[in-house]
Protein backbone atom coordinates (compact mmCIF):
# COMPACT_ATOMS: atom_id res chain seq x y z
CA UNK A 1 0.00 0.00 0.00
CA UNK A 2 1.40 3.32 -0.65
CA UNK A 3 2.52 5.77 1.96
CA UNK A 4 0.58 9.34 1.42
CA UNK A 5 2.56 12.56 2.08
CA UNK A 6 1.55 15.53 3.39
CA UNK A 7 1.35 18.39 0.98
CA UNK A 8 3.69 20.78 2.33
CA UNK A 9 1.58 24.57 3.52
CA UNK A 10 2.00 27.39 1.13
CA UNK A 11 1.18 30.61 2.47
CA UNK A 12 -0.16 32.24 -0.69
CA UNK A 13 -0.94 36.11 -0.94
CA UNK A 14 -3.68 36.93 -3.67
CA UNK A 15 -4.13 40.13 -4.60
CA UNK A 16 -7.42 40.28 -6.27
CA UNK A 17 -9.78 43.36 -6.78
CA UNK A 18 -12.65 40.94 -8.32
CA UNK A 19 -14.54 39.32 -4.75
CA UNK A 20 -15.64 36.69 -6.62
CA UNK A 21 -12.22 35.88 -7.65
CA UNK A 22 -10.58 36.39 -4.73
CA UNK A 23 -13.44 33.81 -3.00
CA UNK A 24 -13.17 31.21 -6.03
CA UNK A 25 -9.31 31.50 -5.70
CA UNK A 26 -8.90 31.09 -2.05
CA UNK A 27 -11.94 28.07 -1.93
CA UNK A 28 -9.79 26.06 -4.50
CA UNK A 29 -6.84 26.85 -2.98
CA UNK A 30 -7.78 26.04 0.36
CA UNK A 31 -8.89 22.58 -0.06
CA UNK A 32 -5.36 21.72 -1.56
CA UNK A 33 -3.62 23.12 2.02
CA UNK A 34 -2.95 26.16 0.64
CA UNK A 35 -3.00 29.04 3.52
CA UNK A 36 -4.52 32.36 1.59
CA UNK A 37 -4.70 35.89 2.82
CA UNK A 38 -6.85 38.19 0.00
CA UNK A 39 -6.16 41.85 -0.67
CA UNK A 40 -7.97 44.19 -3.47
CA UNK A 41 -5.52 46.55 -4.64
CA UNK A 42 -1.67 47.21 -4.19
CA UNK A 43 -1.49 49.65 -0.97
CA UNK A 44 -3.37 46.82 0.68
CA UNK A 45 -1.29 44.46 -0.64
CA UNK A 46 2.03 46.49 0.55
CA UNK A 47 0.56 46.11 4.34
CA UNK A 48 -0.57 42.86 4.24
CA UNK A 49 2.86 41.11 2.36
CA UNK A 50 4.91 42.24 5.67
CA UNK A 51 2.40 40.98 8.01
CA UNK A 52 1.52 37.46 6.25
CA UNK A 53 4.70 36.54 5.18
CA UNK A 54 3.67 34.90 2.08
CA UNK A 55 5.50 31.85 0.20
CA UNK A 56 4.14 32.92 -2.81
CA UNK A 57 2.29 35.94 -4.56
CA UNK A 58 -0.90 35.92 -6.99
CA UNK A 59 -0.90 38.94 -8.34
CA UNK A 60 -3.61 40.52 -10.71
CA UNK A 61 -2.12 42.53 -13.29
CA UNK A 62 -4.61 45.29 -13.23
CA UNK A 63 -5.76 46.71 -9.57
CA UNK A 64 -7.47 49.70 -9.02
CA UNK A 65 -4.88 51.80 -7.73
CA UNK A 66 -1.84 50.77 -9.64
CA UNK A 67 -0.65 47.50 -12.14
CA UNK A 68 0.41 44.42 -11.00
CA UNK A 69 4.37 45.04 -12.92
CA UNK A 70 4.38 48.00 -10.70
CA UNK A 71 3.65 46.66 -7.59
CA UNK A 72 6.10 43.50 -8.12
CA UNK A 73 8.77 46.61 -8.41
CA UNK A 74 7.65 47.66 -5.18
CA UNK A 75 7.30 44.59 -3.75
CA UNK A 76 10.90 43.80 -5.16
CA UNK A 77 12.23 46.72 -2.98
CA UNK A 78 11.05 45.04 0.06
CA UNK A 79 14.15 42.88 1.25
CA UNK A 80 11.91 40.26 2.81
CA UNK A 81 9.71 40.12 -0.38
CA UNK A 82 12.33 40.38 -2.91
CA UNK A 83 12.71 36.54 -3.65
CA UNK A 84 8.97 36.07 -3.14
CA UNK A 85 7.94 34.25 -6.02
CA UNK A 86 4.92 35.55 -7.88
CA UNK A 87 2.76 34.41 -10.57
CA UNK A 88 0.18 37.03 -12.17
CA UNK A 89 -3.12 36.38 -13.02
CA UNK A 90 -4.20 38.41 -15.32
CA UNK A 91 -7.07 38.19 -19.16
CA UNK A 92 -4.12 40.00 -20.80
CA UNK A 93 -2.52 36.85 -22.42
CA UNK A 94 -1.20 37.87 -25.58
CA UNK A 95 2.23 35.92 -26.04
CA UNK A 96 4.51 39.32 -25.42
CA UNK A 97 2.31 40.13 -22.45
CA UNK A 98 3.12 36.85 -21.02
CA UNK A 99 6.73 37.32 -21.95
CA UNK A 100 6.96 40.35 -20.60
CA UNK A 101 5.61 39.30 -17.34
CA UNK A 102 8.59 36.94 -17.25
CA UNK A 103 11.14 38.98 -18.08
CA UNK A 104 10.38 41.21 -15.22
CA UNK A 105 10.59 38.51 -12.31
CA UNK A 106 7.21 36.34 -13.02
CA UNK A 107 7.78 32.74 -12.47
CA UNK A 108 4.43 32.26 -14.55
CA UNK A 109 1.38 33.77 -15.73
CA UNK A 110 -2.44 32.15 -15.20
CA UNK A 111 -4.67 32.67 -17.90
CA UNK A 112 -8.32 34.59 -16.70
CA UNK A 113 -11.02 32.97 -16.60
CA UNK A 114 -8.93 29.74 -15.02
CA UNK A 115 -10.29 26.38 -14.20
CA UNK A 116 -10.90 26.38 -10.42
CA UNK A 117 -10.52 22.64 -10.30
CA UNK A 118 -7.04 22.99 -11.51
CA UNK A 119 -6.04 25.62 -9.89
CA UNK A 120 -4.33 24.08 -6.91
CA UNK A 121 -2.73 21.47 -8.84
CA UNK A 122 -1.09 23.96 -11.24
CA UNK A 123 0.26 26.48 -8.67
CA UNK A 124 1.97 23.69 -6.72
CA UNK A 125 3.52 22.25 -9.52
CA UNK A 126 4.54 25.84 -10.49
CA UNK A 127 6.00 26.03 -7.05
CA UNK A 128 7.60 23.24 -7.63
CA UNK A 129 9.30 23.79 -10.58
CA UNK A 130 10.54 27.12 -9.54
CA UNK A 131 12.02 25.53 -6.21
CA UNK A 132 14.17 22.61 -7.48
Amino acid sequence: MPVKTEKSTIRVLNVEDEAHIQTVTRLALEVDSFVVESCGSGEEALKKAMTCAPDLILLDVMLPDTDGPTLLEALRRIPKLATTPVIFMTALAQAHEISRYKSIGAVDVIVKPFDPMGLATRIRKIWENHNG
